[in-house]
């Protein structure tokens, strides 16, 4: 078995150096479409609600960030653990959530712990639960739970893990927006570390069962995200304490996401489906919490 589920749960945390500076913070928000044009906003490359996620004197950062910070070694870290052996052309994103324990800082230097809290058993799949935590000198910084989706590895006799479907409220959402993604966005999000070709080659997303390239679920949560503290949070990203979502369908470059949210207290739930293709659904069971 290319997984060997004990293996994998059993091993000793591994520990990573990362890094990064401003310069890595202004190119992550690029690739999830800060300064692009919106319905909302024609030209807001030099509005400053878009210049605090370009501009290195007014920048702040998105909390997304931390799933690339260091080049996206959470997940490359993850999918080289004890006991984990797989085809990334079987490997799609399940679930990401990202806890914040403060304001993420511009540039810096933290330590990432990893390891595999649960492999399960979803039959003609497994799904590979990674977990990774960072922490700089002045202590935690941030958690990040993700979710591996690996085609054919199932069957071994393991659990088959929690459910946890979101219920939306049965009401009008509070506020709908629309998110463009380029036909370069994939491109260009990918140089923030996540280098699977199944992003950029059409021969690789043929093999993976894709008829061209699919943008990287990571771009659509950033995207999102963004969407939601602009719209919702008064473009404060420090009120962000936590962000999950389930990847429940694919986004191809050059289509358009319909985001929809509802207010509730300490909170913002989130349905993302393609506009283009008939509302179908991309990101589910999605929660903003918020202080």
């Amino acid at each position: 078995m290319p997984i060997d589920a004990a293996k994998a749960t059993s091993a000793e945390p591994r520990t990573t150096e990362l890094a990064w500076d401003h310069k890595d913070v202004q190119l992550y928000h690029l690739g999830i479409g800060a300064g692009a044009a919106t319905p909302e906003n024609a030209h807001p490359a030099t509005d400053p609600d878009e210049l605090r996620y370009t501009l290195e004197s007014a920048l702040h950062v998105l909390p997304s960030f931390a799933t690339v910070a260091g080049g996206g070694m959470a997940l490359a870290g993850g999918l080289s653990a004890p006991g984990i052996d797989v085809d990334l052309a079987a490997v799609l994103h399940g679930g990401q959530t990202v806890t914040v324990h403060r304001a993420l800082p511009v540039g810096g230097r933290a330590t990432q712990t990893s390891s595999v809290p649960a492999v399960y058993d979803k039959g003609k799949a497994a799904v590979i639960v990674l977990r990774s935590e960072v922490a700089d000198d002045d202590g935690p910084l941030w958690t990040c739970d993700t979710q591996i989706f690996v085609r054919g590895e199932g069957g071994f006799g393991g659990e088959r893990g929690p459910s946890n479907r979101l219920e939306l409220p049965d009401r009008a959402p509070d506020l709908s927006t629309e998110r463009h993604i380029r036909p370069d966005q994939a491109l260009l999000y990918r140089l923030s570390g996540d280098w699977n070709p199944l992003h950029a080659d059409p021969g690789f997303a043929k093999l993976a069962g894709f008829d061209r390239p699919i943008l990287h679920g990571l771009c659509t949560y950033g995207v999102t995200l963004k969407a939601v503290v602009d719209t919702v949070l008064g473009g404060d990203v420090a009120r962000v304490r936590s962000y999950t979502t389930r990847f429940a369908g694919v986004v191809f470059p050059g289509e358009a996401l319909r985001i929809r949210m509802w207010r509730e207290p300490g909170r913002v739930l989130v349905s993302v489906t393609a506009a283009d293709r008939e509302e179908a659904p991309v990101l589910a069971d999605t929660v903003v919490e918020h202080g």
